[in-house]
Formats: C-alpha cells, structure tokens, sequence
C-alpha cells in the first residue's frame, strides 16, 4: 500500500507517546505525549490512548510498543504497569475494536530497536527509564525476545532492581551512573556487539564517556520503529 499512514504508539510507565508515520519512519505530525494513567489497567491505558489521538489526522495501521513481554498482541507480564491487571490481555484486539483500525503490538524496546538500529551487524538497544528495556537485532532483523531486565543480576535483585527509576530515585545519579555503566561492561563481555543503542528517558542523565560504538537515541528515534511492523506490500 502507497502512501501508508501508521499510527506508532509506545507506553511507557511514565508516559504514553504517539505519532504518525509514514513506510518510510517518516513524522507525519509532532510527537505527542501524555503521563500514563494511575491505576495503569487496560481499560484506563485504552482511554487515554483515545483520548491522545482523537485529533489526529487519519492513518490506517497500528503499531504499539507495550513495557512487558508481549506475545502474538497478547501481554504476557507488564511489571511496571502491573501484571496482574495484564497478564492475558488481547491488547491488540482490544486496540483494533477501540480504534477501528488493525494493531500490532510488540515490546517497547523491540520497537525502538527497529526504529534506531541501523540494519548491519549484531546490535542491542536498551531503554533507561521506569524499567530497563532490551532488543536483539541481527542485520536489521528483530531477534526473540529476551526479558533482561527480570534476569536475577545479583541475589534476588534484577537489572530493573539495579538501574531502573526507582534505584535512580535511592541511589542518586552520581551511584547510578556508576551501575549502568558496569552494566554496560556486562553487556559489551557478554554479547560483543557491533553496536548498542542507548534510549529511554533516563539516557539523558548518563554523564561518563561512551564508547564509538555505543550510541544515545530519543525516544521519537524509537517510536518510527512503527513503520517497520507493517512492511510496505504486506498485509
């Protein structure tokens, strides 16, 4: 289909952003952004989501970046919007019925990466913000996805534990800073990747030299990976 007009959505536990693309990952209007609901349960998700984009022009497909696992549009685990209110929810399908037009659903990590990643060679992103985020791609090619942030990193304390907003909020950033950059050694030792993207609203407040191939992305970088979920030609 010429002239797609895809509406790119990606919830976050701080905020939910919206905007319009084109195939090509193109802005088609400015991003947008409103805080994401408290309680943060599908129906109050649903209804904000509606309300963000009831002024926008027309798009005919929908792409979403969910904070969680997420299999065939279905949340598996949304630890940071809370499980239990998601686990097993068709969000796809409730978003189609919502907003009238088809949804894809994937993880919000797994979306940046198809946005930023440049498509050569073996590259991670990762995403700082109310958790921490991750995305394989091998040559542009969105690999299965692996929930990092849960994976024990020290007795009973998780990557999310470790550098996630609330370990931001107690340790302070100078500490902070100091764990996400072990992380980053981790990950470099243990992956040796060619490239690894860094995104998420906490990215902004990394304050140490980086590395040539390590790369600090936006979160409007991110949210063009909505294009990619519905290849041009493709239903």
């Amino acid at each position: 289909m010429t002239g797609l007009k895809i509406l790119s959505i990606d919830i976050g536990g701080s905020h939910i952003k919206a905007t319009i693309v084109n195939s090509a990952g193109e802005l088609q209007i400015d991003y947008q952004k409103v805080v994401t609901p408290v309680p943060a349960d599908p129906s109050h998700v649903i209804a904000i989501i509606k309300k963000l984009v009831s002024s926008f022009p027309p798009y005919d497909k929908i792409s979403v970046g969910f904070p969680g696992y997420v299999k065939d549009g279905t949340v598996v685990t949304a630890p940071n919007l809370g499980t239990e209110a998601w686990e097993g929810y068709p969000l796809s399908k409730k978003l189609t019925q919502a907003l009238g037009k088809p949804a894809k659903v994937v993880n919000d990590a797994d979306l940046q990466g198809l946005g930023v990643a440049s498509g050569k060679g073996f590259e991670i992103v990762i995403t700082l913000g109310t958790g921490f985020g991750t995305a394989l791609l091998r040559d542009g090619i969105l690999l299965p996805h692996i929930e990092l942030a849960h994976h024990p990193l020290l007795k009973n304390i998780t990557y999310d534990d470790y550098i996630g907003e609330r370990a931001l909020k107690k340790a302070g950033i100078k500490k902070w800073n100091k764990r996400v950059r072990g992380i980053l050694e981790i990950l470099k030792t243990v992956f040796n990747y060619d490239r690894l993207y860094i995104g998420g609203g906490n990215a902004a407040k990394l304050n140490f030299t980086m590395e040539k191939n390590m790369i600090i992305v936006s979160n409007s970088e991110g949210i063009k990976g909505g294009a990619k979920l519905w290849p041009p030609n493709k239903k």
